[in-house]
């Protein structure tokens, strides 16, 4: 295992942005693990003064009821973070198992679900989210719930694709022929053999989840009694002019943030990918 892990970091530490995306990463996961050691205050504590600028006392100026920017990009960067690893990971779990059951089995089931697929895919998802999450409350488990149904279409037709290609292949066939039932074939011998795309998949759906959630919040269907970066946005729109601040630094937070997790999964995809592997090593494989 360890050998692995060596070889791995190996071969991505010479992808520069991908090292660069997965120590922004770390940094982020660093600060929302440590967010009660490093936030001076409760970002919701009203302080003394309004529109404060950057300062010693605030480092990132205050809001126009006195609360602590810092602390509250500090303390958004948990709330971003988990909404865009529960996202994420239920997405990928929907579309697991969308995609394997429709690859593997083939023929009316595939057909059915792949109309499901194309639904889900033509469906402005952006728009819909803000139907449902209007009608039904804005709060931070019913974003993740509704982000997690819009977003699986992309790792079905994935892990559909991958399916396809591995379903004939000896392993599969020897699995068969010794009894294994097809969700162990699924998920215990074509699953772990086409995993790299999914993993690199995922790590784009947490930057997707992370910009669909601050935009959600921008437009006032975030959750209130969190304090995510998006609703420190939509808080400051009406204070743009008079303080740059209040919008300036939560932005960047969810610049960052996203820039991270793409860089990082463009680093995976370099180091995952068995074509782009092959051509760096001279081997030419199948376009």
């Amino acid at each position: 295992m360890l050998k692995e892990i060596k070889k791995f970091w190996k071969r991505y530490r010479k992808n520069t942005a991908g090292v660069v995306g997965m120590a922004i990463v770390a940094c982020l996961a660093i600060v929302a693990l440590s967010a009660d050691m490093i936030a001076p205050v409760d970002p919701r504590s009203l302080g003394p003064g309004s529109f404060l600028p950057p300062s010693y006392q605030h480092l990132m100026g205050a809001d126009d009821l006195g609360r602590d920017i810092f602390s509250g990009v500090v303390y958004g960067s948990r709330i971003s973070l988990i909404v865009g690893l529960l996202t994420a990971g239920a997405s990928t779990i929907i579309g697991i198992l969308i995609g394997g059951f429709s690859g593997y089995y083939g023929g009316r089931i595939d057909d059915l679900l792949m109309r499901l697929t194309e639904f889900f895919q033509v469906v402005p998802r952006f728009f819909l989210a803000l139907v449902i999450i209007a009608l039904f409350g804005s709060n931070i488990w019913n974003v993740i719930l509704v982000l997690a149904i819009l977003s699986w279409p992309m790792t079905a037709r994935l892990f559909r694709a991958e399916v396809l290609r591995l379903r004939s292949q000896d392993f599969v066939m020897a699995a068969r022929a010794i009894g294994c039932n097809d969700i162990r074939i699924i998920f215990g011998h074509i699953l772990p053999n086409a995993i790299a795309p999914i993993i690199v998949n995922t790590s784009l759906q947490i930057a997707y989840a992370i910009i669909l959630e601050a935009s959600l919040s921008f437009l006032g269907l975030g959750d209130p009694a969190m304090m995510s970066w998006g609703v420190m946005l939509f808080n400051a729109q009406q204070f743009l002019r008079r303080a740059w601040w209040l919008a300036t630094f939560p932005g960047t937070a969810i610049f960052l943030a996203v820039l991270g997790f793409n860089l990082l999964g463009d680093g995976l995809n370099d180091v995952l990918n068995p074509r782009l592997k092959d051509r760096k090593i001279g081997i030419q494989g199948p376009i």
